[in-house]
């Protein structure tokens, strides 16, 4: 059994709490919360028992999933690390682009990981069983609308999930779907890039995007206040033969002849998928820490996605492309 500590006690960490108790009690054993807020870590002490610091849920763990605001992803994970435990960071690794690289450095032979679901999603999975029968990819879309930013469910986060250092659609919804272009195409490169803070001191509003996912074009879209639903997504992949997509999360689908889109059968929602991916999650994270080969994003991965993902938010500080 695999004794994971959880440090952050919002939405994410409930999340994975609640998957581990829930649907892998037999992978997983929930050896301790902490949280900076006391009263945080007592709403979910039927999940896992609170610990009096980041320290002691570190030494009590096997792995420690950090779960916390950006800015102390790095400070946790290397205390981890130090420890002999491995880690399963949320995205993005760091809000410091530097700090982030010389972590990825640091790291390279570590046992860590971010939380990507896509890699564990049973709706990529049967777009990669289409992805031969569209043939050669021609270009990629990625479309991502919000009513309100942040989502109604999100407001508890608002203090920093709408602030421009930490928070933003693009860092918390877009870093997933640009995950999948590059997990799925390869390598990205951002050829041009516009983002609109018209609110100060809040996140974006709104962006648009051109680049390459290996060599693949890719167009992107992002914006808040245009659409009646609190979240709607569409990552859409032509090809010479045909076309699929992944919509609102968890719909694969692809284009028949005459034009309409066509779901898996077996699709289900986001809130059903959900439980499924995060169950697929645990298991990569109890091979990760057992040293096995495991499909969970790498650090690598979450680095490429970081630094596309600054460039967009902020091309004047972040460089579109990696030196060589």
């Amino acid at each position: 059994m695999l004794k994971l500590g959880i440090i952050g006690a919002g939405i994410m960490g409930e999340r994975l709490a609640r998957a581990a108790r829930d649907h892998a009690s037999d992978t997983v054993n929930l050896a301790g919360l902490w949280d900076p807020q006391e009263a945080a870590m007592a709403r979910l002490a039927e999940l896992a028992p609170p610990c009096a610091n980041a320290a002691d849920l570190i030494a009590a763990s096997d792995c420690v999933y950090i779960a916390s605001p950006p800015a102390s992803h790095l400070g946790h994970a290397r205390a981890a690390l130090a420890a002999g435990k491995s880690v399963f960071a949320e995205k993005p690794l760091a809000v410091d682009l530097a700090d982030a690289r010389a972590f990825v450095a640091e790291a390279a032979s570590a046992r860590a990981a971010v939380n990507f679901p896509f890699a564990s999603s049973p709706a990529v999975a049967r777009l990669i069983e289409w992805l031969p029968g569209i043939g050669a990819p021609q270009s990629l879309t990625i479309d991502v609308a919000f009513r309100v930013w942040p989502r109604p469910w999100q407001h508890d986060a608002a203090s920093w999930l709408d602030r421009p250092a930490e928070g933003g659609f693009t860092r918390e919804v877009v870093s997933h779907f640009l995950f999948l272009s590059r997990r799925l195409l390869g390598p990205l490169v951002l050829l041009e890039q516009l983002v609109q803070y018209p609110d100060e001191g809040h996140s974006e509003r709104d962006i648009r995007a051109r680049l390459t996912a290996g060599g693949v074009t890719v167009n992107l879209t992002g914006n808040v206040g245009n659409t009646p639903k609190d979240d709607h997504n569409a990552w859409t992949l032509r090809g010479e033969k045909g076309a699929i997509r992944l919509r609102d999360w968890s719909i694969a689908e692809r284009q028949s002849q005459s034009g309409i889109w066509v779901p898996d059968p077996d699709a289900l929602a986001n809130e059903k998928m959900r439980p499924i991916s995060l169950r697929r999650q645990l298991q990569g994270v109890a091979a990760m820490t057992a040293g096995e080969p495991h499909h969970l994003a790498t650090i690598s991965e979450a680095f490429d996605v970081q630094r596309i993902v600054e460039a967009i938010l902020h091309p004047d500080t972040a460089p579109m492309q990696e030196p060589e």
